[in-house]
């Protein structure tokens, strides 16, 4: 399941979620947590067998950008039992607005420059590399500091934003260019 979330979110820019919680960037045991809620609120059995084959599914459609929630996908397939529809035929059906769709959210992707690196601007800073996926939408480009006066300015500030005492572990890369002093977070 994982890669295949991960490939609709950076290829598609297709976010999938569990009854409103978000599925990507998730482990395996968060995957499962997910479906165990999803048991909780339905009071219906439904498992990761009934998920993947949605999942697997939603990969051979050409889809546009979207936020689609599996779990109530699977839900409704399984109330319905399909209306007498295979699972592809119920896919197409529900998911015909966005497929073939290139529409995206922005008609070219929109660089971002934050000014500042306090909390708010450190937690600005992982919504946005978190939140990048295809990078079609807002992309984080840079982020204006003023000079510190301490040496290793740079990587105290990298210390910081991989670890943050109210929002945990940045569940990213951050490296340190201390010669082009530049922190290069997820690869940008």
């Amino acid at each position: 399941m994982i890669p295949l979330i991960g490939k609709l979110y950076r290829q598609s820019n297709i976010s999938t979620y569990m009854y409103g919680n978000n599925m990507v960037n998730k482990s395996v045991t968060d995957l499962m947590q997910e479906h165990r809620f999803v048991r909780q609120v339905e009071h219906n059995e439904i498992s990761e067998f009934d998920t993947f084959p949605m999942l697997e599914g939603l990969a051979k459609l050409q889809l546009g950008p979207a936020h689609i929630d599996l779990g109530k996908m699977v839900v409704k397939f399984q109330s319905t039992k399909g209306d007498g529809r295979t699972l592809d035929e119920f896919l197409i059906d529900e998911l015909s607005d966005i497929i073939g769709s290139d529409i995206k959210p922005l008609p070219e992707p929109q660089d971002v420059v934050l000014y500042g690196f306090g909390r708010i601007g450190r937690l600005i800073a992982r919504i946005l590399v978190d939140k990048a996926g295809g990078g079609d939408v807002l992309r984080l480009r840079a982020i204006v500091i003023r000079k510190g006066k301490v040496d290793h300015d740079l990587e105290k500030r990298a210390a910081l934003l991989r670890r943050d005492s109210v929002h945990g572990p940045f569940k990213g890369t951050v490296r340190v260019l201390e010669d082009q002093n530049t922190l290069v977070v997820n690869g940008n």
